[in-house]
């Protein structure tokens, strides 16, 4: 099997740093290129010793390295029509970062752009390559537990602000600043907007789209201008009710590098799955092997993952959609109502009524 020619376009999201070592290590893939206008991050990346060429501008990348077939694209939210549509002009497939875009006529032009041109469009929703995710995921389907009843799920963590200050601004990250429900001084953009993985799985899990949701924030615990702690709940068209906490609920030191430390709480994420059926109930804890360590920069409690990297998996089936032209299984088109889905919440928190889907 040949070697995939792979670029990175932008280095700004908080997940682009656990592409480094795939990109670097995995011997399907031939780590071209990046591209990063902001200057302090594209020096802190020289000192890593990847040895790969930085460029300031996307387009200067693409035009110095035709050879380039993959682009993943790592910018904030708000850029990622921008680059997109670069890589639809150059004619190269990308992975784009989890969350397209929430402007969901944009999302539409992005389909557009991409069927237009040919390419490829995956989107990093890392949890469809974790063991304990992908088992839960079979065995509900399998009907081990007989018809799906309800599905609860957290996708809990602490906020990534402080190291990548863009998702704290609603205009980057929501793609444009819109009050949470009036008389409230905080906008959209917030936990919500960086968690659509359980939004994803339940999709998946339950072979149905959203009915209806309802969905609520708390007050934050942090001072930013975006909500942090909501819950969400509703039906799928197939009668399946849920539960969804995609909330910022652990508290984080504010470092400008994430690291050991970063956590207050000594578990920085947890990913928990409860599915019930009418013959039983499967239990997930998607990051559950650890081990627990004191480390800087505090010497707290904290912890060191022990899972299964995700992005390997997702790597690798991103490098057999190039070379072998396969659609990507969590693709711009599926994805589509996944992110509708969380639009919706938003107008339910604005409404503080329950928002029905088509």
């Amino acid at each position: 099997m040949r070697q995939v020619n792979m670029a990175i376009c932008s280095l700004t999201h908080a997940h682009v740093r656990k592409y480094y070592q795939t990109l670097h290590d995995n011997a399907k893939l031939n780590w071209v290129a990046v591209s990063c206008a902001d200057r302090a991050i594209a020096d802190h990346f020289k000192t890593l010793g990847y040895g790969v060429p930085v460029y300031e501008s996307t387009e200067e990348m693409l035009r110095a390295h035709p050879e380039i077939e993959g682009v993943v694209v790592a910018s904030e939210n708000s850029r990622h029509f921008e680059d997109m549509a670069l890589c639809c002009k150059y004619g190269k497939d990308m992975l784009s970062m989890k969350v397209p875009t929430f402007d969901l006529a944009e999302y539409d032009r992005m389909i557009e752009l991409v069927e237009k041109a040919g390419v490829l469009c995956q989107v990093e929703l890392e949890m469809h390559y974790n063991p304990t995710a992908r088992r839960a995921l079979e065995l509900a389907q399998s009907g081990a537990i007989g018809e799906l009843v309800s599905f609860n799920a957290t996708n809990i963590t602490l906020s990534p602000v402080w190291a990548f200050p863009w998702q704290g601004v609603p205009e980057k990250s929501y793609g444009r600043r819109v009050p949470l429900r009036p008389g409230d001084a905080r906008c959209r953009g917030g936990a919500l907007s960086d968690h659509p993985h359980i939004f994803d799985m339940l999709r998946w899990i339950t072979g149905s789209d959203y009915d209806y949701v309802f969905a609520d924030a708390a007050e934050n615990i942090r001072d930013i201008p975006e909500e942090d702690l909501l819950y969400v709940t509703g039906r799928m068209k197939n009668g399946c009710r849920f539960l969804l906490d995609p909330s910022w609920s652990r508290l984080e030191e504010k470092l400008e590098r994430p690291g050991p430390g970063w956590e207050r709480f000594p578990k920085r994420m947890e990913v928990n799955y409860s599915i019930v059926g009418t013959k039983g109930v499967i239990q997930a804890d998607c990051f559950g092997p650890n081990v627990y360590f004191c480390g800087g920069p505090n010497d707290r409690y904290t912890i060191q993952y022990t899972y299964f990297d995700e992005w390997v998996g997702m790597m690798d089936e991103f490098c057999d959609c190039i070379q072998y032209r396969r659609q990507p299984k969590i693709n711009l088109q599926w994805h589509r109502r996944t992110v509708e889905a969380m639009v919706r919440c938003y107008e339910s928190i604005a409404s503080g009524q329950p928002v029905h889907l088509d």
